[in-house]
């Protein structure tokens, strides 16, 4: 239900303090047959854990006895210290025993194999995979797999089977998991693989034929005549380290897993096109009809009801594109080939949730591939999948939603000086669990894998000079390749989108360029764990990026720690963290922002509602009655008195003694030239209680002078602090304003009802509901 905020400011109330703890995952067993030095030293761990435990236990009790305070003091204090510094595992890669194939299959060969993840009988989509000609398919099954579970043609590895092969792997994987396919990738490359194409169970090869889609024989390629060569997007732009695929092939409106939610509105075509010899596509990810990888946040927002399937369609007749080092694109394990100089990239990470272990593998490996000079290219569509109209929830998917924008920018800029390859591969899967992108768990697994690999036999790709550490060569006009991607229909609610749509899409690349290096920073007093991946999904395809502070941090959803009533205390933090940025705008989650109407402000003034009736009001201290703001203007007196001369002098330009202001505060513009003086202004204030509706208007008072202001583009904000009984939010929003206040958004239909009537003023946002 929609509510509106009928108050009007007053007085802050106490706040209650919630700590919400973090949940961390270790690998439980260590790896086999590492050597004897790994194998004393953690055993040496776990002998002085066991004694510092008996140590602890001693201790607790001799402070029991001097005093139960002390005792309890102590006990915060252990627990509060910090995490140990990750073990960087120690291998001796000449000394890795070899792991010979075992079992019923041990003779068998074959170049060429699948390989899905099977949890249910065999399907009908799973016997079509089985009679792919020329291919193997391999079954790897899970706790949830059927006991009798059977084939013809099929190799099955069951857990028993899995457990038996002798693989340092299978200690670190979860039971009731598809990240076991892990076993099976190194089953197939014991057993002859070339290549193998990480599928899903539920995927059908269009035409039956994977040579038809992929590129199989990239050695004939590389050694061909006339050097066949493939598109490759533009590096003119090194800012720009991730893109959406899904536009090339037809489809602007859809987004795949792991893209960053900032990016879903890059929606417009490439401006050009640059070409790369054909070769050295060692990952080939292919495009699925019927049902994309799309994740939950698209899955659960596309829908009118559970009973909807999607059933979306991609261009096949577009060309397929190459990626070039320093530009990302989501990589999954549903349709996915993979050369043999990529075999190194099939692990899939532990200690991540589960819908993001595929994805997170897919951008590291994608920054390894780059050190033996190969790229990732995205190929027409490869497979089908019904929609079963059912999807994971956000839990699973939360390790992308909160982390993959910073892993790319971490990933881009990773360097390593490491000798081999897998040396660089076990440094980098180190430095993502310093960073916190994964544990130490999967640090372990790393170690793990590689021994792995070497054991069955795989010989490790040579290193080649990092293309990115060049000069950026100049594009030429002659090195320009064109391709307008067809505009396929995309259907969604049982609205099909048409050609029309190319104005809406040339307005909101028009309010991407012009705010797209502009911070929003919001506070949401609405629950976060119903509305923040929405307010990031409505406003992320505008902003740089969306902060979002509550009145209780969300680690899953990165929501920030701040009380609303010092809300202001905490914007330094984020001036610090986005230095490069333009401007930070602060919105409330009860004041609509209708940024389409705010092109013409001016960005390097300051903004506020100090031409809006009711939002900025003078009020005389020694007239009001009310003790808190008498307590308020003793405060301001007390911090004015302390300003530097520039400050104190612009204050006392437009204020006196005698009077305070008190502004709403829902929303106000800081351009980057007064950063600086903002973050002064707060340091001013220190440890005093100044509410965030006071001390906004004498920071900016301070800043400069009101004259000085764009008062004009918030001139015509709609402000109804009271409303009526019978007044609604439909009654008074309108798309000409450019904020409309108040609304409160408190869960996902509220959303909805907001995005419809938004609409009028960006018809795109109708793609979101």
């Amino acid at each position: 239900m929609l509510v509106q905020d009928r108050s009007h400011p007053k007085p802050p109330k106490p706040s209650t303090n919630h700590h919400n703890g973090e949940h961390r995952r270790f690998a439980l067993h260590p790896a086999k047959n590492l050597d004897f030095s790994i194998w004393l030293s953690d055993n040496l761990y776990k002998i002085l854990a066991v004694f510092l435990l008996v140590a602890t236990a001693a201790a607790l009790f001799f402070l029991r006895s001097a005093g139960d305070t002390a005792a309890l003091l102590c006990f915060e204090k252990t627990r509060a210290a910090p995490p140990s510094r990750i073990v960087y595992p120690e291998i001796s890669w000449n000394a890795i025993p070899s792991i010979p194939p075992l079992g019923p299959f041990a003779a068998f060969r074959s170049e060429r194999w699948i390989v899905v993840s099977v949890s249910s009988p065999p399907s009908d989509s799973l016997r079509a995979l089985a009679r792919v000609k020329g291919w193997q398919l391999l079954a790897v099954g899970n706790s949830h797999t059927p006991a009798d579970w059977s084939l013809k043609g099929v190799i099955f590895l069951s857990l028993e089977q899995q457990a038996q092969l002798g693989f340092r792997t299978v200690d670190f994987l979860p039971y009731n998991s598809h990240l076991r396919k892990s076993v099976g990738y190194l089953f197939a490359i014991q057993h002859g693989a070339k290549l193998i194409f990480d599928a899903d169970d539920r995927a059908e090869v269009l035409g039956a034929d994977l040579g038809e889609h992929f590129d199989l024989d990239l050695a004939g390629e590389a050694h061909a005549t006339k050097h066949p060569v493939l598109l490759q997007y533009s590096h003119a732009d090194p800012s720009r380290m991730v893109v959406n695929p899904y536009v090339h092939f037809g489809q602007r409106s859809v987004w795949p897993r792991g893209l960053p939610l900032e990016n879903v509105g890059e929606v417009g075509h490439e401006e050009f096109y640059t070409e790369v010899f054909s070769g050295r596509q060692f990952i080939q990810q292919g495009l699925s009809d019927g049902l994309p990888d799309v994740d939950s946040v698209f899955y659960f927002t596309r829908k009118s009801s559970n009973l909807e399937a999607f059933d979306i369609r991609f261009d096949e007749d577009a060309p397929k594109v190459a990626l070039p080092q320093g530009m990302m694109v989501p990589v999954n394990s549903f349709n996915t080939m993979f050369h043999a100089q990529a075999f190194w990239g099939l692990m899939l990470p532990v200690s991540v949730s589960s819908m993001a272990s595929d994805v997170l593998r897919g951008y590291w490996a994608q920054r390894i591939l780059w050190e033996i000079g190969g790229y990732v290219a995205i190929y027409p569509p490869t497979i089908r999948r019904v929609d079963k109209a059912q999807a994971y929830p956000f839990a699973e998917e939360k390790d992308l939603h909160v982390n993959v924008g910073r892993l790319i920018k971490f990933l881009v800029q990773w360097r390593s000086k490491k000798r081999t390859l897998f040396e660089r591969i076990l440094h980098l899967s180190y430095a993502m669990a310093e960073e916190g992108f994964w544990t130490e768990q999967d640090v372990k697994f790393t170690a793990a894998w590689l021994q792995d690999l070497l054991a069955v036999g795989y010989q490790q790709p040579r290193l080649m000079s990092l293309e990115l550490d060049r000069p950026s060569a100049t594009i030429g006009l002659g090195d320009r390749k064109e391709f307008i991607p067809k505009r396929l229909p995309s259907v969604h609610l049982g609205v099909e989108e048409s050609g029309t749509v190319s104005y809406e899409i040339g307005n909101l690349i028009r309010w991407r360029k012009n705010f797209g290096n502009v911070v929003l920073v919001m506070y949401c007093s609405a629950p976060v764990d119903r509305t923040a991946l929405e307010w990031r999904l409505l406003y992320g395809r505008i902003f740089k990026t969306v902060i979002i502070l509550s009145e209780h941090n969300n680690t899953d959803l990165a929501v920030e720690k701040g009380q609303l009533e010092q809300a202001y205390k905490y914007l330094p933090k984020v001036f610090h963290q986005y230095k490069g940025a333009e401007g930070f705008l602060f919105v409330q989650d009860n004041m609509i922002l209708n940024y389409w109407n705010l092109l013409q402000a001016d960005k390097t003034k300051l903004w506020i509602t100090n031409k809006v009736p009711h939002s900025w009001v003078f009020i005389a201290i020694d007239d009001n009655g009310e003790q808190w703001f008498k307590d308020q203007g003793a405060m301001v007196k007390k911090v004015v008195s302390n300003f530097p001369v520039h400050f104190q002098v612009s204050y006392k330009e437009s204020m006196s003694e005698e009077r305070l202001i008190i502004c709403g505060s829902e929303i106000f513009y800081v351009p980057q030239r007064f950063v600086g003086d903002f973050i002064d202004l707060v340091g001013l204030v220190g440890d005093l209680d100044i509410h965030h509706k006071i001390a906004v208007p004498m920071f900016f008072m301070a800043m400069d002078s009101p004259q000085n202001f764009d008062s004009g583009v918030l001139a015509k904000v709609v402000y109804k602090p009271r409303l009526s009984a019978n007044e609604s939010f439909f009654s008074y929003y309108t798309a000409q304003a450019p904020a409309v206040y108040p609304l409160e958004v408190h869960t996902e239909s509220d959303f909805i009802k907001l995005i419809r009537i938004m609409a009028a003023g960006d018809p795109l946002l109708m793609e979101l509901v």
